[in-house]
């Protein structure tokens, strides 16, 4: 691998791009009325157990 490759995918730009995906991917679920996946809200620092006691008001 060459070393820009790994700088992307291990560094900045790399997590830049996975905490937009997982906005991206976190805000259509709960536009959709449904819930993110554990995935997304860690990656966002968001802890799932506690996205559980969000209530809509």
């Amino acid at each position: 691998m060459s070393a820009l490759k790994k700088s992307i995918n291990s560094g900045f730009l790399g997590r830049a791009f996975a905490v937009i995906g997982a906005a991206t991917a976190a805000s259509a679920a709960v536009e959709a009325h449904r819930r993110p996946s554990a995935r997304h809200l860690t990656t966002l620092g968001i802890e799932p157990a506690a996205f559980d006691r969000i209530r809509d008001i």
